[in-house]
């Protein structure tokens, strides 16, 4: 690729694309910034990379950066962070790109995420092996990514006519740690759910990794869902059934939204939607309740 800063000079542009995530640790983010990163080549960016760890400060750094270095377009992908910051970026004319909750002002653009889609597809599966006792954990509460799940989950239930009973209703932080903690709690309950859906798959990792530890079987006892599909989904034991956010359609339209910003829309920079679907992966880690006799479980395994 030609130097970037002998580009700038010629072009007046800088052809950096900054990128914000919010947490490092989980799989789904460096797998999004992988998909970003190669889809910003190919179109002849290069990109910085900030992750917030759901700090509001490490947020500020983040967009000081960015403006020194002069960047052209920046891609919010933390599915939720401060107006008051993004401002700084909005009023120098900066393209912006949001996941979910994006504003109406020119040059931004927003990837509307159909959470319903999926979690709905869950649900029915789950109904259709017979299942009518849910539980699901949360993401942190004001989140708007985990606040649109959880409400997904509500409808899609009681289309199926369930209505969870509350303490099956848990509030985690899209973490290992959280899911391992409100699968402690579930088990603490007399009487737990027989299939539980979780905001995100590290969530669904700590669940199972508790249930496990504390003998209990997957998808036995206990049926888990998660939600991303990151890579890890497919390698663990058992290999878990999940909703499908791709990653690559996300990456790839924030470049394409910012780079239409950048070129064609500059001259009509009216906010711009893209939709990003969701679908079920069913793998290993759901199965019938537990209370389905052994003989038409062991049937039911013979089925291709």
């Amino acid at each position: 690729m030609p130097n970037t800063q002998a580009r700038a000079l010629v072009s007046g542009r800088s052809h950096l694309l900054g990128v914000i995530v919010s947490d490092i640790t989980n799989p789904f983010f460096p797998e999004l910034i992988q998909g970003f990163e190669d889809a910003a080549v190919e179109a002849g960016y290069e990109i910085l990379i900030g992750s917030t760890n759901y700090d509001t400060r490490r947020v500020e750094a983040c967009i000081r950066r960015f403006i020194q270095r002069k960047v052209d377009g920046v891609a919010i992908m933390t599915f939720g962070i401060e107006k008051p910051l993004l401002d700084q970026l909005a009023d120098r004319d900066i393209p912006l790109v949001f996941v979910d909750v994006g504003t109406e002002r020119p040059l931004t653009s927003t990837l509307k995420v159909d959470y319903a889609r999926g979690i709905r597809q869950a649900v029915q599966h789950l109904a259709v092996l017979g299942h009518r006792e849910f539980g699901f954990v949360s993401g942190p509460k004001g989140l708007h990514s985990a606040d649109e799940r959880t409400a997904a989950f509500h409808r899609s239930v009681r289309e199926i006519g369930v209505t969870p009973a509350p303490e099956w209703i848990i509030e985690g932080d899209h973490r290992m740690e959280g899911g391992r903690d409100a699968m402690i709690r579930l088990m603490a309950i007399e009487q737990m759910p027989t299939a539980l859906l979780c905001s995100n798959d590290m969530t669904a990792i700590g669940v199972l990794h508790a249930a496990l530890d504390r003998g209990l079987r997957v998808p036995e006892d206990l049926s888990i869902v998660g939600f991303d599909d990151v890579h890890l989904a497919e390698y663990i034991f058992p290999p878990l059934t999940t909703v499908q956010m791709s990653r690559r359609d996300l990456s790839r339209s924030a470049v394409l939204a910012l780079h239409a910003s950048l070129t064609t829309l500059r001259d009509s920079p009216e906010p711009q939607h893209y939709d990003i679907t969701t679908q079920l992966i069913v793998r290993k880690s759901t199965s019938l309740p537990r209370s389905v006799p052994l003989t038409l479980r062991k049937l039911m395994k013979q089925i291709p």
